[in-house]
């Protein structure tokens, strides 16, 4: 990519770049979509990947106990289709058949890709891809390469993207979009970033990057969250695309469930099937409590709800009373409200004199036949899972001699942005890719995600290789017009920094915590007005007042949290239009509605909504005008029904129609 030209905005100059597609973001739904990019438009074509930091997002640095890939069935005696794939993916509701069958579909191709590119999934001497049934899967779909399963994906993708010769740009921030046209021709015509290294200049380090196409791929909303599993070097980019209109669906539908403060990461499968002991403290570490056992005072339950814990992870809303597992997360989530700080040790027994063979047959037999007879529950983890100890020793905190502090956690988005069948957005020629999209339903199979992603690149190459390969450039007074925008802003939060009283880490702070609050595992619905309001006025009070900085070069944090704090009041918005519309629990939170029965005698706090499963055939939309949200609901698009004889299919894809 050749910086030929540069736009002057009042005597500054502004680095500007044209490319036929640029790629935002480089996880594993980035790098893919380039690879395919690369193979269907050829060398010739201009490609080009931008991203805040190379091997800083959720694929590259998150992963879980055995990090999961869904896939159509390809175990031996497992029968499946891609239909039958597609119904178990949109099983949980709020999610459109098209993409459900698309995910299905490309499913095959996608995992050969993964398995070219040198992704380790384990096979038999004979080449079966074996595999496991996951959560919300009737046969052995899943398969893993182990706990760092996308990061796999990641290295061997990175690694065919750079023999491919496609330009990766690192510490570059994207701040906006360029949109050319209006009504019925408005269209994405480029972005405008950030580059770090040049913060210092006058420019504020602005570039501007002409494009035909823009694949954002940026991942979800991490850093929304005061407990978050996802890595602090996420950044996100929602609130650049509210701020251009995009429209998004299905924000309400995160899921959440225990981690590990530092490092962040899940603590599912055999972090809990050990059964390691929890307790909490108060802040400096004294007044210690079994709050566990101070609800579960039956210890067979408790252990059983523990060890349950490994493969129930994500909280669930249908398992909240005890003895169910997802009450161990409500009681986390309860110590923590409280102003304590909760501890998982695996250096001791959740029991006095715990004995194997008299655990609950469940965890017992599970425990013996995968050699875990150890006499501590790390003693049960070196010999059953040995690299999850490692994991923890690579960040220097060694699980034989302290705790780690854990709370309930945000891990995944299933909401996004609104695609069609081609993972294009509302706003033409910018597609949304990986977690950002929101393909996802209310709930979904473990590892579909990583589907999802690698799916999406493909289709969205597909698309601009069939039908958006002729360049487009936009006209130089659209360039220039987001060019000065942009400057404006920079310019003005550096100016306003000089007498603003909060900090970016203040405003982020305080920003996280009203989240979770709000829009977490709980959401407490007569609250839900007043946290719009007050996330508002958030984002009014950073426009109007700045942020202080450290110099006039911080100035894209300021701007970075103005935006954040955008999508945390979408994110609030649309769960008040949710519980308006009727909306109760489901997924992974619960929605508090205070005339409701408490769902136990130990949580009387719980006063549980139910949900209305009517609204799993309808998807809530939500968008951004300028001014407000405005929201609406529509139905879910059912499975098509596709027209599979060979010679009419044959003649569609010779002539082309099925690029459309």
């Amino acid at each position: 990519m050749n910086q030929a030209e540069a736009l002057s905005v009042n005597g500054i100059r502004i680095p500007l770049y044209r490319v036929h597609t640029a790629i935002i973001g480089s996880g594993a739904a980035g790098l893919n979509c380039a690879e395919h990019l690369r193979e269907l438009l050829g060398p010739g074509a201009e490609i080009a990947i931008f991203t805040s930091l190379l091997g800083g997002g959720a694929s590259h640095c998150s992963g879980s106990d055995k990090q999961t890939y869904w896939r159509l069935g390809a175990v031996d005696g497992a029968a499946d289709s891609p239909r039958a794939m597609a119904e178990t993916i949109s099983a949980g509701g709020c999610m459109h058949g098209d993409h459900a069958l698309a995910e299905a579909e490309g499913s095959v191709y996608e995992f050969a890709h993964l398995v070219r590119n040198g992704v380790p999934f384990p096979q038999t001497a004979l080449g079966s891809f074996v595999g496991y049934r996951t959560d919300h899967d009737p046969i052995p779909r899943a398969t893993s390469a182990g706990p760092w399963t996308s990061r796999f994906m990641v290295r061997c993708s990175l690694a065919r993207v750079r023999a491919m010769g496609i330009p990766t740009y690192n510490s570059c921030e994207v701040v906006g979009l360029v949109i050319a046209g209006e009504g019925a021709t408005r269209r994405c015509a480029g972005v405008v970033l950030v580059d770090r290294h040049r913060r210092h200049e006058e420019s504020r380090g602005l570039a501007v990057v002409a494009a035909t196409n823009v694949v954002m791929a940026t991942g979800g909303p991490g850093e929304l969250y005061f407990g978050s599993v996802y890595p602090r070097s996420q950044m996100g980019a929602h609130g650049v695309c509210f701020e251009a209109g995009l429209v998004a669906n299905n924000l309400t539908e995160s899921q959440f469930g225990l981690a590990s403060v530092s490092p962040r990461w899940n603590l599912s499968g055999t972090y809990q099937q050990v059964l390691p002991a929890y307790y909490s403290t108060n802040e400096s570490g004294g007044d210690e409590r079994d709050f566990l056992a101070e609800v579960f005072t039956d210890e067979a339950e408790r252990l059983l709800a523990i060890f349950r814990k490994g493969y129930q992870w994500p909280f669930n809303p249908k398992l909240v009373a005890p003895p169910e597992s997802s009450a161990v997360d409500m009681l986390v989530e309860r110590e923590t409200r409280a102003g304590r700080k909760v501890w998982m040790d695996f250096r001791r027994n959740p029991v006095p004199n715990l004995d194997l063979n008299a655990l609950p047959a469940e965890a017992r037999d599970y425990l013996l036949k995968s050699g875990g007879t150890g006499a501590t529950p790390f003693e049960r983890l070196v010999q059953m899972n040995p690299a999850a100890v490692d994991l923890y020793r690579q960040w220097h905190v060694d699980l034989a001699t302290q705790p780690i502090e854990i709370r309930v956690c945000a891990q995944h988005n299933n909401g996004g942005f609104a695609v069609d069948q081609w993972w294009e957005s509302s706003l033409p020629h910018l597609f949304v890719i990986g977690e950002q999209a929101g393909t996802h339903g209310v709930t979904r199979p473990g590892g579909s995600a990583l589907n999802s992603g690698q799916v999406g690149g493909l289709r969205a190459a597909q698309r601009i290789a069939r039908r958006y390969a002729a360049e487009f450039s936009a006209p130089e007074e659209v360039l220039q017009a987001a060019a000065s925008d942009l400057l404006r802003r920079l310019q003005e939060h550096a100016a306003k920094a000089r007498h603003a009283t909060r900090t970016v880490s203040d405003a982020r702070a305080w920003l996280q915590r009203h989240v979770s609050n709000h829009a977490g595992v709980l959401r407490v619905l007569d609250r839900l007005p007043e946290a719009c309001a007050q996330a508002r006025d958030l984002w009014l009070s950073i426009r109007a007042e700045g942020l202080r900085l450290r110099g006039p070069h911080e100035a894209a944090r300021a701007l970075y949290l103005e935006r954040l704090a955008l999508a945390g009041w979408g994110y609030l918005e649309a769960c008040r239009a949710y519980g308006e519309s009727g909306g109760g629990s489901r997924g992974s939170y619960l929605i508090i509605e205070a005339q409701q029965p408490p769902v136990h005698s130990a949580l009387p706090e719980l006063r549980v909504r139910p949900e209305n499963p009517d609204l799993r055939r309808q998807v809530t939309e939500i968008w951004f005008d300028g001014g407000g949200w405005q929201s609406r609901q529509i139905p879910v698009r059912p499975i098509p029904e596709q027209n599979t004889w060979f010679e009419a299919v044959w003649r569609e894809f010779r002539e082309g129609c099925v690029w459309d």
